[in-house]
């Protein structure tokens, strides 16, 4: 790598529950979280204050309350726990690696996580503590998409990044369509035009009122997090 030097202050980064998976169908990979956490060590050891917005698909996500035939609210309520549980196992995994966390939920829950305020987020983030954010939004009907763009803009980040297990944003599913064209650039308007399925519609447009910058990445390619925070070009720009 021929630039090492951080080129943002502070960032938010948005995991999926699924990324946690690995080859299995459910619950969380211990190779893979301990992957993931390197790669979150190794730009937090660069200076970055990082924040991260985690789902929780891989334990339950609330879309799939049809098929339990459970409330949309009730089961949204399950997948924001879902999101705590993957919040705190990412957070004790960096404390064994040495940086030292803060896990913050929407939803108190006082022996387990701090209740999520502004200001005390924004005080550990200036102490150089990694900050996990659980519980999504705190509301039923609000993906994680959205309160990883929420977050970033109330704590002042630099930009979003949005780790995913392909090179950025497609014109097509490239897992399904080998031919599918990888966007280098595009802007909000574009992505909410062509309904491209990078982040949900809310949270792009969050991100454009604000000119909150996303970066789409290939989290599963070793060193890619350092890259983008570096400023190499990889994965997708999205902004105005």
């Amino acid at each position: 790598m021929s630039d090492t030097t951080p080129k943002f202050k502070r960032i938010l980064l948005k995991l999926s529950g699924e990324a946690l998976t690995g080859k299995q169908s459910y619950g969380i990979d211990p190779d893979i979280l301990e992957s993931v956490a390197m790669e979150i060590a190794s730009i937090h050891e660069l200076g970055v204050q990082v924040a991260v917005v985690i789902g929780g698909g891989n334990i339950f996500r609330g879309l799939q309350s049809a098929v339990y035939g459970i409330r949309r609210t009730a089961a949204d309520h399950m997948g924001m726990l879902a999101t705590i549980i993957n919040a705190l196992a990412l957070g004790e995994t960096l404390q064994q690696m040495g940086s030292e966390t803060r896990v913050m939920t929407a939803i108190d829950m006082i022996r387990i996580a701090e209740p999520y305020v502004k200001e005390r987020a924004t005080s550990h983030l200036s102490k150089n503590r990694v900050v996990l954010f659980g519980a999504g939004t705190g509301n039923p009907y609000f993906t994680t998409d959205t309160a990883a763009a929420l977050r970033a803009l109330e704590i002042g980040a630099d930009a979003l990044l949005k780790a995913t297990r392909v090179d950025g944003v497609y014109d097509a599913d490239p897992e399904s369509k080998p031919s599918a064209k990888l966007f280098t650039k595009l802007t909000y308007r574009e992505v909410l035009e062509r309904n491209l399925e990078v982040m949900d519609l809310t949270s792009v447009s969050l991100a454009m009122e604000q000119k909150m910058p996303i970066i789409v990445f290939n989290l599963k390619k070793k060193g890619n997090m350092t890259k983008v925070i570096s400023g190499e070009k990889i994965g997708t720009l999205i902004s105005g």
